[in-house]
């Protein structure tokens, strides 16, 4: 004998759904593009970012690297006056005068721009100060249009054998 069937079960068996009511949306509805877009700005500043940063490095190496050359050939320029009147002792004899000169000889030679440099000593070790300004990439939005100073210190002695 076939199974009684109930009519209030067929008709919820084979009833439609009720349609969704305009008024009752889902309020997470939609919500994923903003956030979609926010995540990409910010994946985009951070690549923007990483390029200016290096952009920024490499031109501090730059500019590290030409004083580094500046401070060694100011470090061999010896004050041949003290030289051939005392003879050569554990350094070279340097002076002002001396290392300036060889500074701004490397300087030429290199074919550099700095737009500020400076050369000191105290007689045995000379230390050069190099200045440039620079543009970025992506300077516009990260500095605000304004240029990146970039400053480098080296030092140097000349080695000498007693």
């Amino acid at each position: 004998m076939p199974a009684p069937t109930s009519a209030p079960y067929a008709a919820r068996v084979h009833a439609r759904p009720p349609a969704a009511d305009p008024a009752r949306s889902d309020p997470e509805a939609g919500s994923t593009l903003p956030f979609v877009l926010v995540c990409w700005l910010v994946a985009a500043l951070m690549v923007l970012g990483a390029v200016a940063a290096s952009d920024a490095f490499l031109e501090q190496q730059e500019v590290q690297s030409v004083c580094d050359g500046a401070a060694l050939a100011a470090a061999n320029q010896a004050d041949e006056a003290v030289v051939y009147r005392q003879g050569v002792g554990t350094e070279l004899p340097l002076t002002r005068a001396g290392a300036e000169a060889a500074v701004a000889d490397q300087l030429a030679d290199a074919g550099v721009r700095l737009d500020a440099w400076s050369a000191a000593t105290d007689g045995v070790e000379v230390t050069v100060r190099c200045t440039r300004v620079v543009e970025i990439a992506f300077g516009w939005l990260f500095l605000g249009g304004e240029p990146l100073e970039r400053t480098a210190v080296a030092s140097a002695r000349a080695p000498t054998v007693a």
